[in-house]
Parts: structure tokens; sequence; C-alpha cells
């Protein structure tokens, strides 16, 4: 007998030896692999509440959470209730299958399966077949599973891959799509109710059969009662809550920024955006509203920043995603358009720190003709002399051509691409006409680069995730950054720059004010233009009220905002029109006196136009005159001649100053007994052959009149202008021959290679 029982331990012995062996070799042969179940992508705002959601091919969501993240309430119901020995079995609980097998032979039909929790999970990870083989192989991936994770992590992947009805997998997206909050804050009626949810997904869905769901929720506290997990209060108190959800949901905002977020972040399950959930609904809303006021095929963006960390709060790629007929699923904030006038800030900011200019200095507003740009409407709309800071808050065009002109195009453009705001036009030859809009940039790189004037003159990228870190790259220099942003106030909490683009296909304001920055664009993302559509007029109310939301949040939240203090290398001069210079109020030099925010105790001079300094015409600033005891004019050689400087204005201004400013006036009289020989240094400009309101008659039968006219005085080349259309290029004093044909009123308009010009209008009859 003891032989005999010997020799059974031995077979048994060695059977066991050779099932371990053989499962060894089956495990290396046949891998446990958890990857085909390859889990969604899920895009959260900064308080982890979901945006987006990225389904998998059979659209199937899953939110992937960790045992941290789950109540204990869930654990206790859903360990007590699928299987309470989970920490002490190895996997497969012999008792439970026996006694599941009885039940299915005793009642003819399945009643249970017997698994644990780890056998739903092997089950979950390879489906099979209700059948012995079937079985056998769930088996044998169980104890796989236990061979090679942790407890822990077998019960993670079951709470992340459990079905919850739908296309629902996982604790996770359970409780964001039934409930709307983290899994972490579910109630304990919740909490039951998805612990018994994946027994019956489709048949106990509470969103569709609350009833059903209810008694199955009521099942395990009974059964939680049995094993006095819960007290019995506590379980009358879960008893009596009914069974409500929310509608279902799938988390549907800032879809082009979760798109954005998944193509730049593939193969990440959950991305932690910074975006502020309640700003997102307020701007989307924002969006709605306005896009019934929008021409059809219109579309809108806007960008908010908070700039003390440049993590993005609120992102609108387009009024509408889910509008076809006005590109919704374009994002417009990534695309390339003409930035109108939005770069400015940028040419006036460095051109301070070059030494070119301070916050006053006197620019030129006055028709002009140069290689790379001509002026086609020539009209009483300029200004003339014109301060850097009224040019800019206005946004002239003429004075930033000047600035450019003598920075240099090529120079502009590297240094914005240098900061991560790369110009593009055809060619990718940086010309004057970029200072206008005549390149493509994206909004999310202009309105980075708008960071250096509220960030001591440091670009920042802009952070649309958690993880991302925070860099900077110096650009201008603290002062130039505040001074430029004075230059732009217009109110003291907001300070924007508008924008429009050629033919009025693109309308921008992109401004900051104590904590964030706005950029709005407005415009068709097929570029067909929209007439009358300016960034002042459609895009400035946008601006403003995004800013009156964000503002209006900042108090809620009692949050202070942000100083921006005037930095130590930025003070105040009081200078003189036209030199640009500091001169006691009394100078007879000082026509016009300014008060000047100035960096660096520099105070530039006025700048001339690069044809005037490249030609030596006629340049302005500070000129030396012989004069005599009597005051007039003469010789450095005549008897008592001693020196006198004049401030000049630039000759291209002559027609809107004063008399008294005007060349002519600031020059003395002319001694006769001692005069200057030699070419003078001012001959005004003057049109032979027409007058001013002059009348013109036809001749009798004649349809039309030729008029011949010549100029007279100015230097170098002549550009002729009848009704605003150029008619003709000459040089020095060449006659023209206008030939008129229509009767009425016409303007001509005379200009000169230094800038001068000429206006007379007369009438024909």
């Amino acid at each position: 007998m003891k032989k005999c029982l010997r020799y059974i331990l031995v077979f048994l012995f060695f059977f066991i030896l050779v099932l371990l062996g053989g499962f060894f070799v089956v495990d290396h042969f046949f891998p446990l692999s958890i990857t085909n179940n390859k889990t969604t992508q899920t895009i959260l705002a900064e308080d982890g509440t979901p945006l987006w959601r990225f389904a998998d091919e059979n659209g199937v969501w899953r939110y992937p959470i960790q045992l941290d993240d789950v109540p204990n309430d869930y654990l206790d119901v859903l360990l007590n209730y699928e299987d309470r020995h989970f920490y002490e079995h190895v996997g497969i609980n012999p008792a439970s299958l026996l006694r599941a097998a009885w039940q299915n032979i005793t009642n003819k039909r399945i009643i249970s399966g017997g698994s644990t929790i780890s056998m739903q999970v092997a089950r979950l990870l390879y489906p099979h077949d209700r059948t012995m083989i079937g079985k056998l192989k769930q088996i044998f991936r169980t104890l796989q599973l236990e061979l090679h994770f942790t407890k822990d992590e077998i019960l993670t992947l079951y709470i992340n891959r459990a079905p919850f009805g739908g296309t629902i997998e996982g604790l996770g997206a359970a409780s964001w799509s039934y409930f709307g909050k983290a899994p972490k804050a579910l109630t304990r009626s919740e909490a039951v109710l998805l612990a018994v949810l994946p027994q019956a997904p489709s048949r106990l869905r509470p969103d569709r059969y609350p009833k059903r769901a209810k008694q199955a929720r009521d099942k395990v506290l009974a059964r939680l009662a049995q094993y006095q997990v819960w007290s019995p209060d506590i379980i009358e108190q879960v008893q009596k809550e009914e069974v409500w959800v929310y509608p279902r949901k799938k988390p549907q905002l800032a879809p082009l920024l979760a798109r954005r977020l998944n193509q730049q972040y593939p193969n990440i399950d959950i991305i932690h955006s910074t975006i502020d959930l309640s700003l997102q609904y307020s701007l989307e809303d924002i969006a709605n509203n306005r896009k019934n006021q929008l021409p059809p095929k219109t579309s809108l963006a806007i960008l908010v920043v908070d700039h003390t960390d440049m993590s993005v709060k609120g992102y609108i790629g387009s009024v509408d995603f889910n509008d076809k007929e006005r590109f919704g699923q374009v994002d417009m904030i990534s695309s390339l358009r003409s930035p109108g006038s939005t770069l400015k800030p940028f040419m006036y900011a460095l051109a301070i720190d070059d030494g070119m200019i301070h916050s006053e200095s006197l620019l030129q507003d006055t028709p002009r003709i140069s290689s790379d740009y001509r002026p086609t409407n020539f009209d009483e709309d300029f200004y003339g002399p014109i301060s850097a800071s009224e040019a800019l808050k206005n946004s002239l065009n003429l004075p930033a051509v000047e600035l450019i002109e003598l920075y240099g195009p090529k120079r502009f453009a590297g240094k914005l691409a240098s900061i991560g705001l790369p110009l593009e036009s055809n060619g990718n030859n940086p010309n004057i006409s970029y200072i206008l809009g005549g390149a493509s940039l994206r909004m999310d790189n202009l309105v980075s680069a708008y960071s250096a004037f509220a960030r001591h003159g440091q670009v920042s990228p802009l952070r649309f995730t958690q993880d991302e870190p925070l860099l900077s790259k110096p650009f201008i220099s603290d002062g130039s950054a505040w001074i430029t942003r004075q230059m732009l106030v217009n109110n003291h909490q907001l300070v924007y720059k508008t924008g429009t683009s050629y033919g009025y296909r693109d309308a921008w304001a992109v401004g900051m004010n104590p904590r964030y920055l706005i950029g709005v664009w407005v415009g068709r993302p097929d570029g067909t233009p929209v007439v009358g559509q300016y960034g002042s007029i459609t895009a400035v109310p946008i601006l403003q009220q995004v800013n009156s939301l964000l503002l209006n949040k900042e108090r809620r939240l009692n949050r202070p905002l942000p100083l921006v203090t005037k930095p130590a290398t930025v003070t105040s001069a009081k200078i003189c029109w036209p030199s640009g210079q500091a001169l006691p109020a009394n100078d007879e030099n000082c026509h016009r006196q300014k008060n000047a925010w100035i960096l660096n105790n520099m105070i530039p001079p006025t700048l001339d136009t690069l044809t005037v300094l490249n030609n030596n015409i006629y340049r302005s600033g500070w000129v030396t005159i012989w004069v005599n005891n009597e005051g007039k004019r003469v010789s450095a050689d005549c008897f008592n001649a001693h020196k006198k400087q004049i401030a000049l204005w630039p000759i291209a201004l002559e027609n809107w100053l004063l008399p008294k400013e005007r060349r002519q006036s600031l020059f003395p009289e002319m001694d006769k007994d001692c005069p200057v020989f030699g070419k003078d240094v001012f001959s005004p400009l003057n049109i032979i052959g027409l007058r001013d309101k002059q009348w013109v008659k036809r001749l009798p039968g004649q349809q039309d009149v030729t008029i011949d006219v010549t100029p007279q005085g100015g230097t170098g080349d002549k550009w002729w202008f009848l009704d605003g259309d150029l008619i003709e290029q000459t040089h020095d004093d060449q006659k023209v021959a206008l030939r008129v044909t229509q009767t009425g009123l016409h303007h001509l308009l005379l200009l000169d290679q230094s800038g001068q010009i000429l206006r007379l209008s007369f009438t024909l009859d």
C-alpha cells in the first residue's frame, strides 16, 4: 500500500512538473500581450475634465486611470461582489468553478461562469467561445496574467477594460459619460451601480433602463449587507437614492485644439491641456452668437493665452466645427494668413532699440514713390508730420514703410523668424511690403511674438499642455517693450493692434491686458474678400468682448492683476520738432514741443527717408548758415559773418507745415552786398502752365483739351498724377501734355524725387 502511494505521489510530482514545464514552454511561444487593445486618446481641460475624445477603429472610448483614481467604495463593492478572494488565489478559484459547473448542470443552462477578476481580464484581452476549449484557453491566459503581473496591475487592467454599455469601456470613461465627473468623485450609489454594470452592460444601462439598473444595484447592496461590508445605515441610505444619470454625451469641446494635440502627441493616451473649461465654454458661446452676424462663408478664430506662464486658456479655431459652408474644420489659428498691420509694433520696437526713434520722433505720412511701394490713391488723407506714437496708434502705412526701409526688410524678417514668427511670401524675398501685410503667418506664432510686450521683451512659445516647459528667448529690450506698449495704449487695461489685409481678406485684432494675450481673426478661409471688413470694425468688438469676459473672471476669482512697471532704462524728456531732440521751449528752432519716452537716455534725431539719404537731396535736420549783424544771410567770408544753425523739417512735409515753418521762411533774407554763391539749399516745386482753381475751356467743336505743363524747381525724377492715376514720369524740367476729356473738377498732383508735392485743381468746362 505504501509502495503504491509512493508511485502515485511520484507520478503526480512528475505530472505537475510536466504541466509546469509545458506551461512555461507555451508561455514562451505564446506570450501574453495587452497592446492588442490600444487605448484611445482623451484631451483634458486644465481641471481634468475631458474636452474631446478620440475613439478606436470600432468607436470604443477608453479613459485609462490608476488605482489611486478609484474611490474605495467602488473597490469594496467590486471585490466583494465579483471576487472576494482576489488577493488570495492564483487567478483561478476552484470552488467558484465547481459551484458554477454544478449550477449550469442542474439548471441545464449557463447560470454563471465562476470567473475571477483575473479570468475576466483574460477574456477581455483574448475573447473566446463558451466551450471547454475556450475555457481552457481562458485559464491559460489567466495563469499568464498572474505570472507576469501583480494583483494591483491585474485589477487596474479590469477597471480600464470592463464594458459599461455601448462604446464605453473602463470605469474612467463610464464615470464621465454617465455622471459627468471623475471616478474619485463618485457617490456610493454611483459606485455600486458602476460595479455591477459590466455584468450585463447592454441590459443594465442606466441611461436606457434605470429600473433594471436600480434592481441590480439593490441586489449588490444586499450582498454587501450579507457580508457586512457596509453598515446597515449606509446601505439603507444608498437604497433610498434614485438612479439618475446625465444623458449620454461625448466630450466635444475645443475640437480643433484636440486634433492639433492628437497630431502632435499621437501615442499619449491622456493629454492634459492648459485649457480653462469655463472660459472655453464662454468663447464657444461667443463664436456661436457671432456666427449669424458674419457674412456667408466667413469664419473666425480666437486664441487666449495667460502670458504669465504662456498657457493657452481658450482655443477657437473656427466659428463652428460642424459648419461645412464656413469651412468649420479648417483651423484658422494654425493657417497661413496675411497679417495686415499687426507686425507694425515689432518694427517700432526694433527701431527704438536700434536708436532710430523715440516715442515722439517725427515721421512722415506723405505721398511717396519707391521701387517697392507705389501709392495708388493720392487724396487729401495724409497726416503730414506725425509722431511715432500717433503713427502706430493710427496704423499709418507710410511711416511704417519709412522705418522698414531704413531698418532693412531682410533684417526685420530675420529678427521675427529667430523668435518663431517666420513670414512667408512668393519667392520668400523680404521687402517693405511685409510691414503692410505682404507676407503670410500663423496666428499662434503671432500671438506668441506679442508676448514680448508683456514679458519684458522676452518671447515665449505657447504652452498647450501642462507638461510643456516655459521657454523664453530675448527679442527686444524691456524698455523698448514698455515704450511700444505705451504707444499702443487704448485704455489702461487693454492694449491692442488691428490689422486688415489687402482686399479685406483678413481682419485682425491682437491685444493684451495685465494677464492675458488675446488674438482674434475674422475672414473667409478660402481667401475670398469681404468688402468693408476691417480689423477695427470686425475684430475689435470681439476682442473687447473677450477682454471684458477675462477681466470679470479675474474679479470673480478675486485675483490681483499683475502690475506693469516702467523699467529704469526708460525716462521722459521734452523734445522739439523738427530736430527730434531736446531744446529749450523758447529756442527759435523748437517749433513744436513733445513729451517723449526715451530709452537709455538716447534722443535720436529726426529720420530722413531712404530716398533723401541715398541721394543727398534736401536733407533735414541741422543746417549751418552764415549771417551778418543784421541777421541777413551772407557768405562765410563776409565781414561780421557768424554761424547760425537752423533746424529744417523734412522736405516732403512742406505742404503740411505752417507758413512760418517752411524752408523759405526759415532761411533769412540774402544780403545783396555779400551773397551766397552756388546752388541754394532749397528749390520749391512749382507748375508752369496751369494755376490752382483755373477754369479751362475747350475750343469749339473739340471733345477734349490738351494742357502743356512744365515743372519748375524740385529735383530729380518727377511723377504726375491726374485724378489719382499715374499718367507720366519725367526728369528735371521736362514738359508734359495733359489730355483731359471729361468735364468737371480735376485734381493734378506733382511729386518729385525728394518727396516734395504740389497739388492744384482745375475745372474743364
